[in-house]
């Protein structure tokens, strides 16, 4: 790799300015009430198969119905997203309000040193909601 004076972090027409993670589901209107309602993430852009979801600056989450998107819904989900929150506490108290059964309930992790608990989307995504401490 070279990592000459031609930096990508130096070069403005080829400096990253985002990022979307598209995630793949079945049944997509199910998914987008949960990102919408129970997250609160605000839809950028519909487009009818797919939504964006802005998460925070330049960070977005994309879902997409699987009958026309890229790749296929998969039942094993080796990606998780991580939100990362003011008060982990609160947004537990969130979610249950809303119904939402959590995989676990808010924590301290010495190593890292942050504060979490984790969730489920509709499909089976897991969602961790985090602090760093």
């Amino acid at each position: 790799m070279n990592t000459s004076s031609h930096s990508l972090e130096t070069n403005l027409e080829t400096a990253i300015t985002g990022m979307i993670t598209f995630l793949y589901y079945k049944d997509l209107p199910t998914v987008a009430i949960f990102y919408e309602e129970v997250l609160g993430l605000e839809l950028v852009i519909d487009q009818g198969f797919a939504k964006i979801y802005k998460v925070a600056g330049d960070a977005h989450i994309g879902i997409v119905d699987e009958t026309r998107g890229y790749h296929k819904a998969n039942p094993i989900k080796p990606v998780e997203i991580t939100l990362l929150v003011a008060d982990v506490d609160a947004w537990y108290k969130r979610v249950l309000s809303m119904g939402v059964i959590p995989l676990s309930e808010p924590r301290d992790l010495e190593t890292p040193h942050l504060r979490m608990f984790l969730m489920q989307d509709p499909e089976g995504y897991v969602i961790e909601i985090q602090k760093f401490l």
